[in-house]
């Protein structure tokens, strides 16, 4: 059985009417060859700054910059509950491949990687890829998935302006704030 894993439910459905998998579960479709389910956008990110030290709930000067040396992932809040649907079907028996089929992009790798590390998961990655949620399209897309390993670097340059949009976000908004006395 192979899991797909798109970004957003309206997606999961497509996916679902186009390949033939017409039992929906709760967070899932299902059928004898496929699990679909998707992520609702960004599901797994970059924690903030109080993860790393209790000290940075209170911001201060003295503390800047911040520059985690190890970064830590969490379920994005509100979202616990999909996360948990993803993990446990990544997590049965019968699944023997994970398919990556967010969107083209930067940024759909991103958003699959962290839910794949954050689950723990260690299955073969399969990428679909494709940018028409035409029938044919999508049909044509998991008629010929690509080798997951092919799109590391797409993930690695999206974490790359991941972390630096943290690193500028987190460091500038509190020395801004703590030298203008305002958010």
């Amino acid at each position: 059985m192979k899991l797909i894993i798109c970004e957003k439910s309206s997606v999961g459905n497509a996916y679902a009417q186009a390949l033939g998998v017409t039992s929906k579960k709760d967070g899932y479709f299902e059928n004898n060859e496929y699990l679909i389910t998707w992520a609702v956008g960004h599901l797994v990110e970059l924690a903030n700054a109080e993860i790393y030290d209790e000290r940075y709930k209170k911001w201060s000067l003295a503390d800047l910059p911040i520059i985690p040396q190890e970064w830590k992932y969490v379920v994005s809040e509100g979202k616990n509950k999909q996360f948990g649907v993803i993990k446990n079907l990544m997590n049965r028996a019968e699944v023997s491949e994970v398919i990556n089929a967010c969107d083209a992009g930067r940024e759909g790798q991103l958003i699959f990687d962290l839910i794949y590390r954050k689950a723990g998961c260690k299955l073969p990655i399969k990428r679909a890829w494709l940018s028409s949620m035409e029938t044919k399209a999508i049909v044509e897309a998991f008629n010929n998935l690509r080798d997951g390993a092919e799109f590391e670097n797409l993930c690695k340059s999206a974490l790359c302006r991941a972390k630096s949009d943290w690193l500028l976000g987190v460091n500038s908004s509190r020395c801004y704030t703590k030298l203008y006395n305002k958010k």
